[in-house]
């Protein structure tokens, strides 16, 4: 299967050609965990999990990792703020950070490796820009020289000649010039740790160049993150690695657009978010999953609470049809096809091939959705068709990281739903109340 992507790179839609054949080697930037996340920050997390899970679809080997920055300036100022210390805070967040991974459903990233961790290796990654003289030192801090890469801004099209002065850079009269980033802060606030400059900790920018060189020991076929990323971190990224490694760090950048509140970009800095954790508490993590999905990650998403209870409500008509069609193929002692082949997976996977086309996937699963109702009003469809669009929903709730929680009746859970549907056809509504609450109960879908 052919998989074509933009690349914000190249700016243009690509041939998908991994490095090694039917490997794909991913790394996306994770959270500063410094609070909890909101849905702006989620939209990634579900998005990437997406894109893996259809890549394993279409048969490659998927490394994925996702870093954690646990050193900056407002895990500190969170520290302060509930009077612990910066470990407990970014320990904290990272825990509630997983916790909404797992209820979301997403595969386990193969390692979310933390900034804490790979100080050494950062230490001699900046040590290498000095001795290359792309890096300098002042009173104990450390600069990387924007003059000396020659394609900065390949990636955001912010050249070092249209590139304002403070224009989301830091200025600092201590640099050579305006345009040169942090690589090592020398502080006395806060952690930090021994270095040839100073006692400090690394720059932003500089974290995930060596994170993705330490784990993969080599250029990699995808960085991701939030459009928000490529200018300046992800332009930052790629001039170290440019200058260290001789390579751009990813063949493909791809970015995520944002999440919007009334036409606003979403941002913890303006105070109007929506956190995650409250959203689960009212939805079911699948059709927030699902909500996420309906727009191109390319696109913004803006949130209000009626899309998303549109949002949940078309899932949940899903979902019961998904649970009729399983219930009508175990009363019938077929569950299993062995038959891959449907033209409603074929029109799936084009979509998803294009550049993960979600909303026009979703399209094509509707299709399947209503299909299947029509075949289960009848009562001598053919069982055969029947398990074929089981599969087919199967094949793309699964992409989706859509799993819905069903399973095989016992004989005691049959032997309820049979006293149920009596009472019912004898008008004992009083009973079928009763039952319908302990199939409830149970967890039984039906």
């Amino acid at each position: 299967m052919e998989i074509k992507i933009f690349n914000t790179l190249t700016k243009k839609s690509e041939l998908f050609v991994p490095i090694h054949p039917k490997k794909v080697t991913m790394y996306v930037c994770g959270p500063t965990v410094y609070n909890y996340i909101h849905i702006g920050n989620a939209r990634p997390v579900v998005f990437f999990d997406v894109v893996r899970r259809f890549f394993e679809h279409a048969g490659y080997k998927v490394t994925y990792i996702s870093n954690f920055t646990d050193i900056d300036d407002r895990i500190i100022e969170q520290a302060m703020k509930e009077n612990k210390r910066e470990e407990e805070i970014s320990e904290k967040y990272i825990a509630a950070f997983l916790e909404s991974v797992e209820k979301l459903q997403c595969i386990p990233y193969e390692k979310n490796p933390k900034v804490t961790e790979n100080i050494e290796n950062i230490v001699g990654f900046i040590e290498k820009l000095i001795d290359l003289q792309s890096a300098y030192v002042v009173d104990g801090d450390v600069y990387f020289r924007v003059s000396k890469s020659k394609d900065y801004g390949v990636l955001s099209g912010q050249t070092t000649e249209n590139l304002e002065d403070g224009a989301r850079i830091d200025v600092n009269e201590a640099k050579e010039d305006p345009k040169d980033f942090t690589l090592w802060k020398k502080t006395t606030q806060g952690r930090a740790w021994d270095s040839p400059w100073s006692k400090g900790r690394p720059g932003w920018h500089t974290e995930c160049v060596v994170m993705v060189q330490d784990f993969f020991k080599e250029k990699i076929d995808i960085h991701g993150g939030g459009t928000e990323l490529r200018f300046p971190h992800h332009e930052n990224e790629i001039a170290q690695s440019n200058i260290v490694y001789g390579h751009r760090l990813a063949n493909v950048w791809m970015h995520n657009n944002r999440v919007d509140l009334a036409g606003v970009k979403m941002s913890k800095s303006l105070g109007n978010v929506v956190w995650l954790k409250d959203i689960l508490e009212k939805v079911s993590p699948k059709a927030f999953r699902f909500y996420m999905l309906t727009s191109h990650y390319r696109l913004p998403i803006l949130y209000k609470e009626e899309l998303l209870m549109q949002a949940v409500s078309e899932y949940e008509k899903m979902e019961r049809t998904y649970v009729n069609l399983f219930r009508r193929l175990e009363a019938s002692g077929a569950l299993v096809l062995n038959e891959q082949k449907s033209s409603l997976i074929d029109g799936f996977n084009q979509e998803m091939a294009d550049d993960f086309n979600t909303p026009n996937a979703i399209t094509v699963l509707y299709e399947a959705i209503k299909e299947a109702n029509k075949e289960l009003r009848n009562p001598n469809a053919d069982i055969k068709n029947l398990l074929i669009l089981k599969n087919a929903i199967d094949v793309m709730f699964g992409v989706f990281g859509i799993e819905v929680d069903i399973h095989e009746l016992n004989e005691n859970e049959k032997s309820l739903i049979d006293r149920w549907q009596q009472a019912r056809k004898n008008k004992d509504f009083i009973t079928a109340d009763r039952l319908r609450e302990e199939i409830a109960a149970r967890g039984v879908k039906w």
